[in-house]
């Protein structure tokens, strides 16, 4: 009897088994399958086998209620949607929601199509419950993603992070503040585009939407191809496995849609693509989605062959007087040329000082006023010197005339109150006071404003009028984590478009410029990629050469930007960082003990510099005005000798140089349809004259160039 029972008992999970149902999309690269219950079956790179799906949900949601901010209706507690399969698209629709057994009148319809070499994950939210407002959602997701263990994880914080152990890597960063967040529940690491954040320790932010988990011959990407540039998560969770060690993955996208009663949301920007190759092809596929709307202009061909500049503080933040406009011809140009530099990026260059008056930057009288500040700039451009003129691009001094007058209240962020946001710069001088507890305080500026847009296009126009080569907006490349909030309908929204508002503006004023004079450049801090479109140079914020640097990645997709290096200020790691900045096709951002110096403060910086800023006059149509093509176009046997490529025309320079250290190593570099013409070497770098073999000690640095055939 009991051995009927086991039969008819596994007849039965047989059966139960059986009439499970796969939806599945698959073409010659790519495989999904969803089940009838919404969860995610399969996620199939075809070419190689692997598989990332861990048979988990694709979505959750958060709605406001009066009363309670945050109703999580999580994918696992709905019925089973509806599934429709139409042609290479297959349709989930949830006619309603439930949350915590109350039914909730939104509903969602969540639309999976296979294209040639990735999944698109469209989304549609109908939110018809009264008095409430459907804040968050999180979709695609990948729930407990099968991790191969040698996967690492790139983000394009600060144009590129990649890291080794990405699970120890969220672990560890998802408690900047301790028990601030819900770790009980899961672990998560903050990751946004565009927005300011800090990142796996650094402070930063997403200079393009996407990221990816990779190796060296394939890899998974995720990319939020949004044509509205709006404030995306990046969602990098560890919740907790039966041990209770938080170990399974979670990854995929956040937005924010604020879906009032009686309207809807559609987004399709979303994909994920499993991919077989290089980093490269993440980047490929950001490139193509770019092409719909990158219009970066054809940028000087001064700006193009910009190798340095001077970072200066004329007059601090409390009013001491680092430089006078007579230094600008004095030791400022002296120390410049004694380092092959030949740009100074002047702050603090107005009576008020650094961090002071904005945005009046009223003529500096105690220096003989703009004329004086016109004429040392003539002089100094006389012997083919530039100057890049330098505002802030969105803060409000609460002690300027602008602000006393009450302009600044019909432009400044607000709250989710309606109070004014502020913030708050300080540099410490000599003493302990001023930089404790004398803060300089701000409102931020909407640049949706037309008279916010204004004030910033009169900027421009006195910074042609006085001679400059270009006018500099401060930390305009970026979104702020809080931001401005409409309090107008039933729950406050604040903007989620602030990166596209400021590119708005950035492109204003350059066709402003450009009907006055072509040549005259626009930069901005912080760099994001809807936002750099516009520039012709970006200064960075924060560095470059870190131990998990990767700007390889920005550089490679978007190469006509202009990006500097940052935070070289004074003698120490010099020929490794500055090697790193020649490799990348960077700018150096000469910033001495942050920007109170000069580099001839730093004699080890300034000598070497020079060297090397020789080196790139020689091949500035390569090394500067070259198009950077990374380790595309040629082959290096010696993975500890790191090379990158710059190309013009028919000509190919390869840069080389070594950072770790040892006896001298050789690589051998084989460049197809290319002929070896010449090399310049730095330290004891030693180059074949037939240009295949290179020996290399450590931050040794050679530049070879090749001709086509």
């Amino acid at each position: 009897m009991r051995r009927q029972f086991i039969i008819v008992l596994a007849c039965c999970c047989g059966i139960s088994a059986a009439s499970a149902k796969n939806y599945t999309l698959k073409n010659d690269k790519v495989q999904i399958a969803i089940d009838e219950r919404g969860r995610l079956k399969s996620l199939k790179n075809l070419t190689t086998g692997r598989d990332y799906a861990g048979d988990g949900y694709l979505w959750r949601l958060y709605y406001e209620r009066k009363g309670f901010k945050e109703n999580e209706i999580a994918a696992g507690m709905q019925s089973s949607p509806e599934i429709e399969q139409k042609g290479n698209s297959l349709i989930l629709t949830y006619p309603q929601v439930t949350h915590a057994d109350t039914t909730v009148n939104v509903s969602l319809k969540l639309t999976v199509t296979l294209e040639p070499e990735m999944v698109r994950f469209s989304s549609e939210i109908t939110n018809n419950q009264p008095h409430t407002i459907v804040r968050e959602l999180h979709y695609p997701l990948i729930q407990d993603m099968r991790l191969p263990e040698d996967y690492k994880l790139f983000l394009p914080h600060t144009g590129g992070q990649v890291y080794d152990n990405p699970k120890e890597l969220i672990e560890k960063h998802s408690m900047a503040k301790p028990y601030a967040t819900p770790a009980q529940r899961f672990r998560q690491m903050p990751a946004a585009y565009p927005t300011r954040a800090t990142t796996a320790g650094c402070s930063g932010n997403m200079a393009s939407n996407c990221f990816a988990w990779w190796n060296d011959t394939e890899g998974l990407y995720l990319g939020s191809h949004d044509p509205k540039f709006q404030d995306t998560g990046h969602s990098l969770r560890l919740y907790p496995d039966g041990n209770k060690k938080f170990t399974r993955l979670e990854t995929g996208f956040q937005k924010f849609p604020h879906v009032f009663c009686g309207e809807t949301w559609v987004n399709t920007a979303n994909v994920i693509a499993p991919y077989t190759g290089t980093w490269h092809k993440t980047s490929d596929f950001y490139k193509e989605w770019a092409k719909s709307w990158w219009e970066h202009r054809d940028s000087p061909e001064w700006v193009k062959k910009m190798k340095s500049w001077q970072r200066i503080i004329f007059k601090s933040q409390y009013g001491e007087y680092h430089y006078r406009y007579a230094d600008l011809n004095g030791r400022i140009k002296k120390a410049g040329e004694d380092s092959g530099c030949d740009v100074v990026f002047p702050f603090g260059w107005w009576l008020e000082g650094m961090d002071n008056g904005n945005p009046d930057y009223s003529p500096n009288t105690e220096e003989g006023g703009d004329e004086a500040w016109k004429k040392a700039i003539a002089d100094y451009k006389a012997a083919g010197g530039k100057i890049l003129l330098y505002y802030n691009g969105k803060l409000i001094d609460r002690e300027s005339d602008f602000y006393k007058k009450g302009k600044a209240k019909k432009i400044a962020y607000c709250d989710n109150t309606g109070a004014e946001l502020t913030e708050q710069y300080r540099f410490t001088g000599n003493g302990s006071f001023l930089g404790s507890y004398d803060a300089r305080t701000f409102c931020v500026a909407d640049t949706r404003n037309a008279e916010w847009r204004k004030k910033l296009i009169q900027m421009a126009d006195r910074a042609r009028r006085l001679g400059a080569n270009s006018v500099f907006y401060d930390q305009l490349g970026y979104a702020e984590a809080v931001t401005n909030w409409d309090l107008s309908r039933e729950f406050p929204v604040p903007n989620h478009c602030v990166i596209a508002d400021k590119a708005r503006t950035l492109k204003e004023i350059r066709d402003h410029n450009a009907k006055f004079d072509p040549e005259f450049a626009l930069g901005t801090e912080w760099l994001t990629d809807a936002t750099a479109n516009y520039c012709d140079y970006i200064h960075i914020y924060q560095v470059t050469a870190g131990p998990n640097s990767f700007i390889d990645w920005f550089r490679y997709t978007f190469p006509e930007v202009k990006v500097s290096d940052r935070e070289v200020r004074d003698d120490n790691d010099i020929p490794r960082r500055v090697n790193n900045t020649v490799l990348k096709g960077l700018v150096n951002d000469i910033e001495i003990y942050r920007c109170r110096g000069l580099i001839d403060e730093t004699p080890v910086y300034q000598a070497y510099l020079k060297k090397v800023n020789d080196i790139r006059d020689k091949y500035a149509y390569l090394l500067l005005a070259g198009t950077y093509r990374d380790t595309q176009g040629f082959t290096s046997t010696n993975r500890e000798i790191e090379a990158r490529a710059f190309v013009n025309g028919d000509s190919m320079a390869i840069v080389a140089t070594r950072v770790s250290a040892g006896e001298p190593e050789e690589t051998v570099i084989d460049v197809p349809g290319y002929k070896f013409r010449e090399s310049s070497v730095l330290g004891n770098a030693q180059v074949k004259s037939d240009g295949t073999r290179a020996t290399f000690g450590q931050n040794d640095l050679a530049v070879l160039v090749f001709d086509k055939i």
